[in-house]
C-alpha cells in the first residue's frame, strides 16, 4: 500500500542531496512525496554553498497535519533548518508528528528542528557534529553513528550517510519505524 511522506523544508537553503536523494528513494518504492514549506511556490535547493535546482512546494506548512501523512523527512543544509526553527507552524508540525508515532527522519543539520519542537529528551540521535552539544542541551544523547534510530526518530550525520538514511526511510515506511533499526 502507497503511503504518503511530508518532506518539510524552507523556502531555501536545503542541501541538494538531501533531498533528492530520499525522495527518489520513496517514490521508487512506490510511496507518494509531497513537498511541504513554510510558503508556496518554489524552494531553492544548495550544493553546499553553492545554488542547486529549485522545486516546486506542494503544500504549505500553516494548511497541513501531521494526520495527512505517514512519515516526515527532515533534509538538512545549515539555513534550511535554522530557518524552519523560526517558524512556528513548522515547528508546530514537527512536534505532531514527533508525539503521533509515525516515523520522523532527520538528517546533518535537520535534528536543529527537533531541538526547538523540544522532542529530544531521553532520546538517542546522530547529526552533523556541530550540533552535538544543541542536542545534548535538549536532553538527547549523541552518538556519532552512520544511522541511529530510537522509537520513530531516524537520523544521520551528513550525505555520506545517506544509502543507511534513504534504506530507513523506505523500511520505516513497510514494517514501521522500529524495523529501521533492525
Amino acid at each position: 500500500m502507497s503511503k504518503k511522506v511530508a518532506f518539510l523544508v524552507a523556502p531555501e537553503g536545503i542541501e541538494q542531496v538531501e533531498l533528492t536523494e530520499p525522495w527518489k528513494a520513496v517514490t521508487d518504492a512506490g510511496h507518494e512525496a509531497v513537498l511541504v514549506s513554510t510558503e508556496s511556490g518554489t524552494v531553492q535547493m544548495f550544493n553546499h554553498l553553492d545554488k542547486g535546482d529549485t522545486k516546486d512546494v506542494d503544500v504549505t506548512v500553516g494548511s497541513a497535519t501531521a494526520q495527512d501523512y505517514d512519515a516526515l523527512v527532515l533534509p538538512g543544509g545549515v539555513a534550511n533548518p535554522d530557518a524552519l526553527r523560526m517558524d512556528d507552524s513548522a515547528v508546530g508540525f514537527i512536534r505532531d508528528f514527533v508525539a503521533s508515532g509515525r516515523p520522523v527522519a532527520a538528517i546533518c543539520h535537520a535534528p536543529w528542528t527537533l531541538i526547538e519542537a523540544d522532542v529530544l529528551r531521553g532520546r538517542r540521535v546522530t547529526s552533523w557534529p556541530s550540533l552535538q552539544t544543541d542536542i545534548r542541551n535538549a536532553g538527547g544523547e549523541w552518538v556519532d553513528e552512520a544511522l541511529v534510530t530510537d522509537g520513530n526518530l531516524i537520523t544521520s550525520r551528513n550525505p555520506d550517510d545517506l544509502p543507511q538514511f534513504c534504506g530507513a526511510v523506505v523500511e520505516s515506511l513497510e514494517h514501521g519505524a522500529a524495523a529501521a533499526s533492525a
